[in-house]
């Protein structure tokens, strides 16, 4: 391990003694995973399939003719942060990695306190998607067996599985990741291809790639769903640790992340507008069948079989999401127990398959305690067990990746470290603008994620800001309690051959 300057990147293969944030044996393995393994894990976190069979109908209903281009616009602007975020990645690698930016970029203090965000946001984003699994595994036992089995049962099961895959060797989890993500893209793409089938080149239609399109009263609301469709590419950096040559891996992994995630977007909302008429599928979308729309397309332009095999893997889409986001969320932990602002046992590996053992454990406990509060209290699996953590994660992200873009540009103002101005100076303040833009709007209107109250809302809401103001006193605690320790925090990078 190396403790790092941000004046002086990292020399290829150094390695000495670890620091005292990082007490010796809890090392995760490094270079085991490689640039499509991180496209697996943080593309299959985006859920493709769940996010154009279960958002994308809700976007067009809000965005309307212009929600193509929206999600254009969306990667677009997360290309923009990606750029800043991988120059970032050169200098600091660490399993914390948004956290690590922000308090190289903006300070000790406030990335202890995104820190504290940071796993907050990430287990209530993976916890909401166990709930979702165990509704669409439901669901889908009853429709192929006509039993009729609890939700929290399901939910049991995806918990098991992915804590077993969590706790073993990371490239098994890129593997599963890699096969659930392939199938889903290939049954979109018969989608389309039975769409383009049918209706030729006129479910092209390029009136949905007009800019004024997107001038719509719901459009606002159509970028948030739009921007959400892309959360987990980020966390390609969590893995700098475990892989190899994370000084190429990082940045090629996130940029075909976020390209392909765009393009996928973009190709799969048109066609599929285009196939029942850009006007028509408004209407559908609008209406109260209107989260049928993708299923009943593959129904119409491919056969029965197709919308039978997309609500099978549509389950698989929601545990490979599950599995992705277990994952983030126990590096988070995982380096937060190194740093001594989570206690430190969360910093241990299993020293068979390098992962981080207690992390997982804690992660998979936490999971369980919360689907039982909500199975005991009879909540709505969907609307409630899923919408509302999920949607408290996402806006958790959401700030974290405005603040590592304020921070990239933070960290590069003095020294670019001969890298362009675009890439470190615009880029960074362009994202952050529009990622800040995107959360303050998220706050004001978040019942559009989660169709509560507003009470409930501010409710929900409240944590983050409280987490943050913890970490803020922690971090205060520590300057003045062990100075010297106040600045080791954040300092643990690694790079391995």
């Amino acid at each position: 391990m190396s403790t790092l300057t941000p004046d002086h990147p990292p020399a290829r293969g150094s390695e000495s003694a670890p620091t005292a944030a990082e007490p010796s044996g809890t090392a995760l393995t490094g270079g085991a995973i490689g640039t499509f393994d991180l496209v697996f894990f943080v593309v299959a976190a985006a859920a493709p399939l769940t996010a154009v069979a279960g958002v994308a109908p809700a976007a067009i209903a809000m965005g309307g003719r212009g929600t193509p281009l929206g999600y254009l616009v969306s990667g677009a602007l997360l290309a923009l942060f990606a750029a800043g975020f991988t120059a970032m990645s050169l200098y600091v690698r660490n399993a914390g990695a948004f956290y690590a930016y922000v308090a190289r970029g903006l300070g000790r203090a406030v990335g202890v306190g995104t820190a504290y965000v940071a796993v907050l946001s990430y287990n209530l984003v993976e916890i909401g998607l166990c709930a979702c699994f165990g509704v669409f595994a439901a669901g889908g036992v009853e429709d192929l067996t006509g039993v009729s089995v609890p939700w929290w049962g399901c939910t049991l099961v995806c918990i098991a599985g992915v804590a077993v895959l969590g706790w073993l060797k990371v490239t098994l989890s890129a593997k599963v990741l890699g096969t659930a993500l392939v199938l889903e893209v290939l049954v979109l793409l018969v989608l389309d291809a039975g769409v383009l089938g049918h209706r030729g080149t006129a479910a092209m239609d390029v009136s949905a790639l007009d800019p004024t399109s997107l001038g719509g009263g719901g459009a606002a609301g159509m970028f948030l769903l739009a921007i959400g469709a892309f959360t987990g590419f980020e966390a390609t950096a969590i893995y700098a640790e475990e892989a190899r040559d994370p000084r190429r891996t990082v940045p090629h992994a996130t940029f075909i992340a976020v390209g392909f995630l765009a393009l996928f977007y973009a190709f799969a909302v048109w066609v599929m507008m285009g196939g029942f008429g850009i006007d028509e599928s408004v209407r559908i979308a609008g209406g109260p069948n209107g989260s049928d729309m993708v299923f009943d397309a593959a129904h119409r332009f491919v056969g029965t079989w197709l919308a039978d095999t997309m609500h099978v893997l549509i389950i698989t889409s929601a545990f490979a999401a599950t599995l992705a986001f277990h994952n983030a969320a126990a590096r988070y932990m995982y380096a937060l127990g190194r740093e001594g602002l989570l206690p430190r046992r969360l910093a241990s590996v299993s020293p068979r398959t390098g992962s981080p053992s207690a992390a997982v454990v804690v992660q998979s406990l936490l999971a369980l305690a919360v689907v039982a509060v909500g199975a005991l209290a009879k909540a709505d699996p969907y609307l409630v067990v899923f919408l509302w953590p999920n949607g408290t994660g996402v806006m958790g992200i959401m700030l974290m990746q405005a603040l590592a873009a304020l921070a990239v540009f933070a960290f590069f103002r003095k020294d670019r470290r001969g890298m362009s101005a675009l890439r470190v100076v615009w880029a960074p303040l362009l994202s952050f603008l529009g990622l800040g833009a995107f959360s303050v709007y998220a706050a004001l209107r978040f019942g559009l994620l989660t169709g509560a109250s507003d009470a409930v809302d501010t409710g929900l809401l409240l944590p983050l800001p409280v987490v943050f103001v913890i970490g803020l006193l922690v971090a205060r605690r520590i300057r003045r309690a062990d100075p010297e320790r106040y600045e080791q925090l954040t300092n643990t990078d690694v790079e391995r051959d």
